[in-house]
């Protein structure tokens, strides 16, 4: 497999739009049961299309010292790695721009991290992380 830069560029644009959709979605069916608006809308923050864009180089790094692991222990290693990077980037948000976009959201719930992450979501990770390492193989042509 080539490793131009249009390569590169193209799977780092794909894995963000999924990565994107997924929240959208995310946001939409877990929003539903408090506001019953049948046009389930979704929502994201422009804030994450380079917290999205980190998704290819992190897989480039990471899937090959991974790979030989079984697939909930990845599952589980990749959401420990999202969480650094919500928290963080979360925590670099408020620091720079005044507020992390979803704090407000996460504050409200029972199982959040000083509004940066929910524990919560930790399920909802795993999945989205073991999507991620699908598409990067189908991408990479190792699936």
């Amino acid at each position: 497999m080539e490793n131009s830069w249009a390569v590169v560029l193209t799977h780092t644009l794909i894995l963000t739009a999924i990565g994107l959709a997924c929240e959208v979605v995310f946001t939409a069916v877990m929003d539903y049961p408090s506001n019953q608006d049948l046009r389930l809308k979704g929502y994201t923050y422009l804030w994450m299309v380079p917290i999205y864009a980190l998704v290819y180089p992190a897989c480039v790094l990471i899937y090959p010292r991974m790979s030989y692991y079984p697939l909930l222990v990845r599952g589980f290693a990749y959401m420990l790695i999202i969480y650094a990077v919500e928290y963080s980037s979360g925590w670099l948000l408020r620091r720079f721009v005044g507020e992390c976009p979803w704090e407000k959201e996460y504050h409200k719930a029972k199982w959040h991290l000083h509004g940066l992450i929910r524990l919560d979501f930790a399920p909802a990770w795993i999945a989205a992380a073991l999507l991620f390492e699908w598409t990067f193989r189908v991408l990479r042509g190792i699936a």
